[in-house]
């Protein structure tokens, strides 16, 4: 693996129009990276690699921990990874995710039309997570899925942050802005990230990237798709 090299598979465009019944296995995905995020076949839930390690963070609340041991087998329509070296670590409090995007940018000026990777470790207070349940047809859309979507709010967790903040320009390949899961330190809960705040000292570690692999489902799925991009779908599902 290249450090700090992105590895994508897939675009979001694509799921957002319902193509997420084929993909690649799970090991392939890992292969490419020790850290990242993406979601799993008809949409079963949000993927985060951590240190490694893969889980599956499930609507009910549940997580499945270790896949790469146990279901490496697993396909995956979209994900991001990359093997994570960051470049520079700083402690740091934040009142909201746009506070958090400002530290990050802080931390690493003049990136705006870079993709960036970082993690942050600690105690995260007013979380809110969701996870999408599946899709109940093929090609179902994942604004639709969406709509469907089970949040989940904690008032203290300890746990790590895994993201990636993708430029503007490559919306609707991937989400422009930042794109965070969340899992606790427990490894019992997580989801996607839609609210959080640190009062105490957090560890942000980040890195800008420079390499980006993007590889193309072959499938028909992919090649019938409509990927036209759709602003306010994603921000409804992403945001």
């Amino acid at each position: 693996m290249v450090p700090n090299e992105l590895y994508q598979y897939s675009v979001l465009s694509a799921l957002m129009s319902g193509a997420a019944t084929s993909g690649v296995p799970l090991s392939h995905i890992l292969s490419h990276g020790n850290h990242g995020l993406g979601t799993f076949q008809r949409l079963e839930g949000e993927m985060i690699v951590l240190d490694g390690s893969a889980y599956q963070m499930k609507s009910d609340g549940s997580v499945i921990p270790n896949l790469e041991r146990d279901h490496g087998d697993q396909i995956i329509p979209f994900a991001m990874v990359t093997c994570f070296q960051p470049s520079v670590t700083e402690t740091i409090i934040f009142d909201s995710k746009q506070d958090l995007a400002d530290k990050i940018s802080a931390l690493l000026p003049r990136t705006q039309n870079h993709f960036l990777a970082f993690r942050i470790d600690g105690v995260f207070e007013q979380v809110g997570v969701r996870t999408v349940g599946g899709q109940l047809s093929p090609h179902e859309s994942l604004t639709d899925v969406g709509k469907r979507q089970a949040t989940h709010t904690f008032p203290s967790i300890r746990g790590s942050i895994i993201g990636f903040r993708s430029p503007a320009y490559f919306q609707g390949i991937s989400v422009a802005g930042d794109h965070m899961h969340l899992i606790s330190e427990d490894r019992k809960f997580g989801g996607h990230l839609q609210a959080c705040r640190a009062t105490e000292q957090v560890t942000l570690r980040a890195v800008a990237i420079q390499r980006l692999d993007l590889q193309l489902p072959k499938d028909d799925d992919f090649r019938d798709a409509n990927l036209g991009v759709d602003d306010e779908g994603i921000q409804a599902v992403e945001g």
